[in-house]
């Protein structure tokens, strides 16, 4: 099988389209019949890296790629970037603004859900720069039903 990239923009500060990425991963990776228990895991890691874009990032990408053996997810965002990753890591640590906040959002779990969920997850941001979070989900063989 070849692999199958699928790209989708993100724009800072789009709370009316936040998610909308996420969702068309998760649609797609239903239609390759794939573990609903992967696809889960997959969905809540997108849609925490998309949100962190949206809120925090500044415009940017999100990209699902869908290989042999994995299923990787890649954001990437032209924000602030994140100042001390070991600190952004903590549970409930959180520079969501007031704004975010009223929505709902800003509670801190979104980069320790994302480390929860995926098998490897890569982080890269400095100050200025921006941030991207690449995840990597392993495709398993079924399992076998033992009689």
């Amino acid at each position: 099988m070849a692999s199958v990239t699928k790209r989708f923009p993100l724009r800072a500060r789009d709370f009316l389209h936040a998610g909308e990425a996420s969702i068309q991963v998760q649609a797609f990776l239903k239609t390759m019949r794939l573990d609903p228990g992967l696809i889960r895991r997959i969905a809540i890691c997108s849609y925490e890296a998309e949100m962190n874009a949206v809120i925090h990032g500044g415009n940017g990408e999100l990209e699902m790629t869908l290989a042999e053996d994995r299923i990787v997810i890649e954001v990437r965002d032209e924000g602030a970037g994140i100042a001390d990753i070991e600190l952004a890591m903590q549970p409930g640590y959180s520079t969501a603004d007031e704004t975010a906040r009223e929505m709902g959002f800003g509670a801190g779990m979104g980069l320790p859900n994302m480390k929860t969920h995926a098998d490897e997850l890569e982080l890269a941001s400095a100050p200025g720069r921006g941030t991207r979070a690449r995840m990597i989900f392993r495709r398993r063989p079924p399992q076998e039903k033992t009689p």
